[in-house]
């Protein structure tokens, strides 16, 4: 058995990826993120149109400080995956495939998701 054919140990705290490696493992973080929402947000909707009592009790745990952090994560997540995923159908049809625009529209990406993120804080401030 020779060196080359071992096994290599990555540690991938050390691999520094390149802006679209990040928004591109970021896409796929965010849309786990939003499926798993689904029975959160379906859980919410239930409870909130049986009356006006349970409107108000969704309301007040949505109020909590813990419950505001998880909806500005889940509003990252789709506006990360809305904005990734329109480089990636443009990327599809040939617009941004070359190496200084695909980091460019990464970076894009990466800064109108981070805005976007700070005007779901204010709102939900």
């Amino acid at each position: 058995m020779t060196l080359s054919n071992s096994p290599k140990y990555l540690n991938l705290i050390k691999i520094r990826l390149p802006i679209p490696g990040l928004v591109s493992f970021a896409h796929r973080v965010s849309g786990v993120l939003m499926f798993l929402a689904i029975p959160l947000a379906a859980y919410f909707l239930h409870e909130s149109i049986q009356d006006a009592e349970t409107y108000q009790q969704v309301l007040n745990l949505l109020a909590h400080p813990l419950a505001r952090l998880i909806l500005l994560i889940i509003g990252w997540s789709i506006c990360h995956h809305l904005y990734a995923g329109i480089r990636y159908l443009l990327i599809d049809v040939d617009i941004g495939v070359g190496l200084q625009p695909a980091r460019m529209s990464a970076a894009v990406v990466m800064a109108a998701a981070l805005v976007s993120t700070l005007v779901i804080l204010v709102l939900l401030l």
